[in-house]
């Protein structure tokens, strides 16, 4: 997938999962595309530490293209995919993959921008099924009478002491620190009467 022709500096994009996993064949295949540098990571695809991505994506600058082995070494999904390339289209990067089913696409061409598209209607398809899926889950909690979020840090007995020691003038910031509890937990408890 190329989303610009390269005008600056090719720069590649390595990624293994496990410290185990060897990345010479991703390395091969960037040095032989003519990528001058190299960034690698050691983490799981979903793992969102992943240090040497957000490493790369600061240093590619306008007119660089991005340069991966395999789509599965960049992205994790097809969301985090069309995020991931649409941020670097706008900043004027392009995006290019060596092997696998989208490495002939160019967006440049009416064949690749509709393949984009497809690739962008199923992303947001994905987006649907899991807001779905999560409203769903919480309907079912809700029904089961059980409700989502934290639980809250401050019980029906500590507000109350609450509420007493700020009728006396005390201030928030006192109250909260006595209470052991943030100021702003302590606000919007008060702020709720």
């Amino acid at each position: 997938m190329t989303t610009k022709k390269t005008t600056g500096h090719l720069i590649g994009y390595a990624r293994v999962s496990t410290d185990e996993q060897e990345a010479q064949l991703q390395l091969d295949a960037l040095a032989d595309a003519g990528c001058s540098r190299v960034f690698i990571d050691k983490a799981s695809g979903k793992s969102k530490d992943r240090p040497e991505l957000a490493a790369v994506l600061d240093y590619v600058r306008p007119g660089d293209t991005l340069c991966v082995w395999k789509l599965d070494r960049f992205a994790c999904s097809l969301i985090d995919l069309v995020t991931m390339v649409d941020a670097l289209s706008a900043r004027g990067i392009g995006f290019k993959v060596l092997t696998g089913a989208l490495a002939s696409i160019d967006p440049n061409t009416p064949d690749g921008r509709l393949m984009l598209q497809v690739v962008g209607a199923m992303a947001e398809f994905e987006r649907s099924l899991i807001k779905e899926r999560t409203q769903a889950g919480l309907d079912a909690a809700k029904a089961q009478g059980r409700i989502g979020g934290r639980p809250t840090v401050i019980s029906e007995d500590r507000l109350t002491i609450a509420r007493a020691r700020r009728a006396k003038g005390e201030s928030v910031s006192g109250i909260a620190k006595a209470l052991g509890i943030s100021r702003a937990t302590l606000y919007r408890h008060l702020g709720q009467e």
